[in-house]
C-alpha cells in the first residue's frame, strides 16, 4: 500500500514511494545533462528526460515489489518544447535558466501590456517564462514556429509520450505568463503578444485530473498495470509547500538547492505593484469557492554559487563535512563579515531583481579580510538575497512566523543556523524530505483533505 510522487526536476527525476502515513519508503533518482550550445542557452533532450522517468519508475516499482495505488506528478516550471502534429519535438527542452529571450522580455517589462500580463497571470515578465520564449521563436525561428502544432513544457511532453494526450495542469499553466489563474483560462493579451491562439497550447485541467490508459509499451517497461491512476499534479514550487506542510500565510518555505526560493501559501492572489514576486496557482477553487495560491520568489543563485566558490577557492566540491571543518573559523567571523559583502548574482537574477543581466561581486574588501571572511560572505550573501525576497513577501502579504527549510543546504548545519540569524525567525528542517515528490503523492490521493 504505497503512493509514488514523481518529481521531474531541472537536473534529475526523483521517484519516491510513500506509505499512507507519508513516510518515504524508497527513492530512485535519475540524472540528465543540460547543454549550453551558445551563451545564454540552457537546453535538454526531452526524450532523455522521458527515458529517465521511465527508468526511475521501473527501478522503484521493482524495489517495492508491487505496483503503487497511484502516481502523482510534479515538474519544474517554465520549460518550453515545440512539437509537431505527431508530438515530435522540433526544439530541445528550453529551460527556465535559458535567457535567449532577454531582449524581448526587457521590451515588454514595465509597459502597460507587461503590467497587465503580470496582474492577470501572476508571472513576472522575464526570459525564464514560456511567453517571451514563444515570441522569440516567432521572431528568430519562423519555420519552427510555423510548423509547431503545440507548445509544451516537459511535463506535458511526458504526458503526451505516455498517454497520447496534450494536457497541462492549471498550476504549471499559471507559471507560463499565458494563463489567467483567477479566470482559469488562457489570457488573450498574452496569446496576442506571443502570436498564437489557445489551440496551440495543451488543454488545461485541474491538478486532480486523473490520467489512465498508460500506453501498453510503457506499462510493460515500468511493470505497471495500464489502469494505474496518475494524477496530473502541479508545479514543483507549489508542491514543495504542500509537501512541507506550509499551508498558512504565516508559514514560509525556504528552499536552497541548485537555485533558491522562498514561498508562502495563500487563499487569494497576491500581487506586487513592483512585480518583484510571483503568484502561482496550486489548487483551483474547491466546493466552498476557496482557491490555493503559492506566492514568493525564486533565485537563480542558490547552492550552485556556493559550489562555484568551493571549486574556485578550495578546489573541491561543497559538502557537509567540508563546511563543518571550517565551522570554527566561520563562527569567529561576525555577521556582516567585518564589512565584506557578496552579491551572489553570478547567473543573472530572478526575484527580487528580475534582471537577466545582473552580475555578482565582492565589495568592501580590506587587508584584514581572510579566506574565512570570503567563505562566510558567500554563505551570508546567498541568504541575504533570499531574505530580500522574504522582505517583499512580508511587505505585500504580511509577516510570516516560521520558516520550513528544505533542499541541499539543510545538510549543512552551520548554514541552517546562519539562516536563522539572517532571517531572525525560527527555522524548521523537515524530517520528511519528500518536498515536491511528497506534495505530488498527496495530490495523488495520499491525503484526502486537500481537495
Amino acid at each position: 500500500m504505497y503512493y509514488i510522487g514523481l518529481d521531474i526536476g531541472t537536473s534529475s527525476t526523483k521517484a519516491v514511494a510513500f506509505d499512507t502515513a507519508c513516510n518515504a519508503l524508497a527513492e530512485v533518482t535519475k540524472s540528465y545533462p543540460t547543454f549550453s550550445q551558445r551563451p545564454g542557452r540552457q537546453e535538454q533532450d526531452p526524450e532523455q528526460v522521458v527515458r529517465s522517468v521511465v527508468s526511475a519508475l521501473k527501478n522503484l516499482v521493482e524495489k517495492m515489489k508491487s505496483p503503487p495505488i497511484a502516481i502523482g506528478l510534479s515538474a519544474a516550471m517554465h520549460s518550453l518544447i515545440a512539437v509537431d502534429g505527431k508530438g515530435r519535438a522540433l526544439t530541445p527542452s528550453i529551460l527556465w535558466s535559458d535567457i535567449r529571450a532577454a531582449e524581448i522580455a526587457a521590451q515588454l517589462k514595465g509597459t502597460p501590456l507587461g503590467k497587465d500580463i503580470y496582474r492577470h497571470t501572476g508571472t513576472p515578465v522575464h526570459p525564464m517564462s514560456p511567453l517571451p520564449k514563444i515570441a522569440w521563436l516567432r521572431q528568430n525561428e519562423p519555420t519552427v514556429f510555423k510548423n509547431t502544432f503545440k507548445f509544451l513544457g516537459i511535463k506535458e511532453y511526458l504526458i503526451f509520450r505516455l498517454f497520447d494526450e496534450f494536457l497541462t495542469d492549471q498550476s504549471i499553466a499559471s507559471a507560463t505568463g499565458l494563463f489567467d489563474a483567477e479566470r482559469l483560462d488562457w489570457h488573450s493579451p498574452s496569446l496576442d503578444f506571443a502570436g498564437i491562439t489557445a489551440d496551440r497550447l495543451p488543454t488545461h485541467v485541474s491538478p486532480f485530473f486523473t490520467l489512465k490508459k498508460l500506453k501498453p509499451s510503457f506499462a510493460k517497461q515500468i511493470v505497471l498495470p495500464p489502469d494505474t491512476p496518475w494524477r496530473i499534479g502541479a508545479s514543483d514550487g507549489c508542491l514543495a509547500n504542500l509537501g512541507a506542510g506550509a499551508t498558512q500565510p504565516t508559514e514560509a518555505v525556504l528552499s536552497i538547492g541548485t537555485s533558491g526560493a522562498l514561498r508562502i501559501t495563500t487563499h487569494r492572489p497576491v500581487y506586487d505593484p513592483q512585480e518583484r514576486i510571483f503568484n502561482y496557482l496550486l489548487f483551483p477553487p474547491d466546493s466552498k469557492g476557496v482557491a490555493t495560491y503559492v506566492t514568493g520568489g525564486a533565485s537563480n543563485n542558490g547552492a550552485v554559487i556556493y559550489a562555484w566558490f568551493c571549486r574556485q577557492f578550495f578546489g573541491i566540491l561543497p559538502s557537509a563535512k567540508g563546511m563543518e571543518r571550517h565551522r570554527t573559523a566561520l563562527q569567529k567571523i561576525p555577521m556582516g563579515c567585518d564589512g565584506l559583502r557578496f552579491q551572489p548574482h553570478l547567473l543573472g537574477e530572478r526575484a527580487p531583481l528580475w534582471d537577466a543581466n545582473a552580475t555578482g561581486s565582492f565589495t568592501g574588501i580590506r587587508p584584514h579580510h581572510t579566506l574565512a571572511h570570503f567563505h562566510r560572505a558567500v554563505l551570508e550573501g546567498i541568504l541575504l538575497n533570499m531574505k530580500s525576497i522574504g522582505d517583499v513577501l512580508e511587505e505585500i502579504a504580511g509577516p510570516f512566523e516560521v520558516i520550513f527549510a528544505n533542499g541541499g543546504f539543510t545538510k549543512m548545519p552551520f548554514w541552517v543556523e546562519l539562516a536563522g540569524e539572517v532571517f531572525g525567525k525560527k527555522i524548521i528542517v523537515s524530517e520528511n524530505e519528500g518536498g515536491p515528490a511528497l506534495g505530488a503523492a498527496i495530490v495523488a490521493g495520499l491525503r484526502d483533505d486537500v481537495q
